[in-house]
């Protein structure tokens, strides 16, 4: 694998009442990304004991793969829905691997 990896960990919390429906709309980002240029894997987690909190573990080939990820219409389309979905904003960290 290349050594320019970016691994991305994207956390997300639910309003409450609003966990289902988080859940459902990350869910749906999953197929459509993992046949996205680039995308090494997309992961989507749900926390142990914990029914609203969700993570997003992704590798990708690259930064610009990355950002084009950002820009793509099934990613665009959740968007507008954050703010009734989520407590509060994603918590989004970019990570390189080093071994």
């Amino acid at each position: 694998m290349s050594e320019n990896i970016v691994t991305v960990v994207a956390m997300f919390e639910a309003r409450p009442g609003k966990e289902a429906a988080l859940r459902a709309a990350l869910a749906g980002l999953v197929a459509p990304t993992r046949i996205e240029a680039g995308c090494i894997n997309y992961d989507l987690h749900q926390a142990a004991g914990d029914p609203g909190k969700f993570v997003f573990l992704e590798n990708w080939t690259s930064k610009a793969l990355l950002d084009a990820h950002l820009q793509s219409p099934h990613l665009q389309a959740l968007l507008p829905r954050v703010d009734e979905l989520c407590a509060a904003p994603p918590v989004i960290s970019l990570w390189e691997r080093i071994a």
